[in-house]
């Protein structure tokens, strides 16, 4: 069985929300973890520096006695490196970069009989349908789960951008009428996440 835990972001910001979700994600692994870090939806370049700093970031919310083995994943070697995994944590950023790598493989069979955590951009890219804080616009994901997905909901996600706040309701809206109605809609606050098992 895989387990996916679907998180809307914000969770340096929540530690109550954040020790909740890696308690789900190391749940039944044992006591040291295999731990795969997914940076693939930032820069390339990010991809080390966001490794060092999240592993420390993260830390205190892990759960307590358990011991991880953190790796970086890769690219180039991605596939082996899940198989040796225990867990996954699919970090958020960019839509399009984490989709463009993921929609080169079969994600079911990817990530078979793992614990899969993810993130904000993560989350929407799993899903078929999301609306895009960036861009603001619904798009299309890979379609893992027959969802329409809504990160940061009703969070100051945004703010300081020029185009000014992030109208949520309107977002949700939107997030509605695109393509299949009968979809439901997950639009979760900041440190929420839903949990998915096949």
């Amino acid at each position: 069985m895989t387990k996916y835990i679907l998180q809307s972001g914000g969770l340096k910001n929540k530690p109550d929300s954040a020790k909740k979700y890696f308690k789900e994600l190391f749940e039944g692994l044992g006591k040291e973890p295999k731990l795969l870090w997914c940076f693939f939806a930032t820069l390339p370049d990010d991809c080390n520096e966001r490794f060092e700093k999240y592993t420390k970031l993260f830390e205190p919310f892990f759960p307590e006695g358990v011991k991880l083995i953190h790796k970086n994943a890769t690219i180039e070697n991605f596939e082996n490196e899940i198989r040796e995994a225990d867990a996954v944590y699919l970090h958020g950023g960019g839509i399009k970069p984490l989709y463009d790598i993921l929609n080169n493989y079969d994600v079911i069979e990817l990530f078979k009989d793992k614990n899969v955590g993810t993130n904000s951009a993560s989350s929407m890219v799993l899903a078929k349908y999301a609306w895009s804080c960036d861009e603001r616009t619904p798009m299309d994901g890979l379609g893992i789960f027959p969802i329409k997905f809504l990160a940061h909901f009703k969070s100051d996600y945004g703010s300081d951008d020029p185009r000014g706040p992030i109208d949520w309701e309107k977002a949700r809206i939107e997030l509605k009428q695109h393509k299949d109605k009968s979809l439901p809609i997950y639009s979760l606050e900041e440190g929420e996440y839903k949990i998915f098992k096949v």
